[in-house]
């Protein structure tokens, strides 16, 4: 590690520390030649594995912009594909992969991007699961309906419960 200050190469690590998220470690260092002290913090690099066995480093900017495609002309700001891509991340570091295939990239991509807008998650999925037909779209939409409806019914089934148990007074 070169030191920022004086660029030189020997310096000394005088403590170590584990970030919060548990993915980083932050380093307090010193310079043996000018003797000034700065951080460093290191984190597990993320490497994606194509089909063809290939390695490259994950970039979320790269899973932002396959999201960003699916999500032209609908009510997507850039703020919001950006908290897309720092949960596709956190997923994939979360699951415990140093390297993961490609594939499992694009289904991370699925969850978050799902509940930013279902038409962007079609538009995507079509392409990502290579939908080959009408019937494949209505599968799918069929899919979303039925999950919909089965969190609106976990929720008025919640707001009746409470409801019920609430004391009375």
């Amino acid at each position: 590690m070169h030191c920022p200050y004086c660029r030189h190469t020997d310096t000394r690590v005088v403590d170590s520390r584990v970030g919060e998220d548990g993915g980083t470690i932050r380093r307090r260092r010193t310079c043996t030649e000018c003797g000034k002290r700065f951080s460093t913090v290191e984190q597990m690099q993320l490497v994606v594995v194509k089909r063809s066995g290939a390695t490259e480093p994950f970039v979320r900017d790269k899973a932002i912009a396959g999201a960003r495609k699916a999500c032209k002309g609908r009510p997507v700001t850039e703020d919001d594909l950006a908290c897309l891509g720092q949960a596709v991340e956190d997923a994939l570091r979360g699951d415990g992969w140093a390297e993961v295939p490609a594939h499992e990239v694009g289904l991370a991509i699925l969850g978050p991007l799902k509940a930013l807008d279902e038409v962007a998650y079609l538009r995507f999925a079509s392409v990502y699961r290579a939908f080959e037909s009408a019937d494949d779209f209505a599968d799918e939409i069929a899919a979303l309906r039925a999950e919909r409806s089965l969190t609106e019914g976990s929720l008025a089934q919640l707001v009746e419960d409470e409801t019920h148990s609430a004391p009375s007074g």
